[in-house]
């Protein structure tokens, strides 16, 4: 099958920054984990939990949602809120990069 089969609804390549950091919680979960900016997301950042191969498009507001960072990365609320206070100090405010 050629390329021409297919529909795209968008094919665009861009520079990203990508930060992987590695770090043991207090409660002795560890997290490796692949941050990515790019100007696509509404300013979010891609979270990629590298052990699972788990991503997510995450946001100040997807850190406030409850249950979140337990469903997309199957957590316990235990290692979810270390997660998200990591995440907290990265993620910081969203910048509408598009409008």
């Amino acid at each position: 099958m050629s390329a021409n089969a297919f529909d795209f609804l968008y094919d665009h390549t861009e520079e990203t920054r990508t930060r992987f950091v590695c770090f043991i919680s207090p409660s002795m979960q560890r997290f490796d984990l692949a941050i990515t900016t790019t100007s696509r997301f509404f300013g979010k950042q891609l979270i990629t939990d590298i052990q699972s191969g788990k991503t997510a498009i995450i946001g100040p507001d997807d850190l406030e949602e409850a249950g979140y960072l337990e469903y997309v990365y199957k957590l316990s609320e235990e290692d979810a809120e270390d997660l998200r206070s990591f995440l907290i100090e990265i993620v910081g405010m969203v910048n509408f990069t598009d409008i």
